[in-house]
C-alpha cells in the first residue's frame, strides 16, 4: 500500500493559504485606493471605460 505524502499535502496547504492572503490583500488595497479623476490615468489594475465620456 502506497503512503500519503504529507510534505506535499503540507506544500499545497501553504500555496492556498499564500494564494488566500493575497487576494485579501488585494480586496483592501482597491477599497483603500482613491477614487479616480478625470484626465488622471488610470491606477494599475483599474481599466477607464472612455465610451462613457
Amino acid at each position: 500500500m502506497a503512503q500519503p505524502n504529507y510534505g506535499f499535502a503540507k506544500r499545497q496547504r501553504e500555496l492556498a493559504k499564500k494564494q488566500k492572503k493575497e487576494e485579501k490583500k488585494r480586496r483592501k488595497e482597491a477599497e483603500n485606493a482613491p477614487p479616480v479623476e478625470d484626465g488622471a490615468p488610470p491606477v494599475a489594475g483599474q481599466q477607464a471605460d472612455k465610451s462613457q465620456q
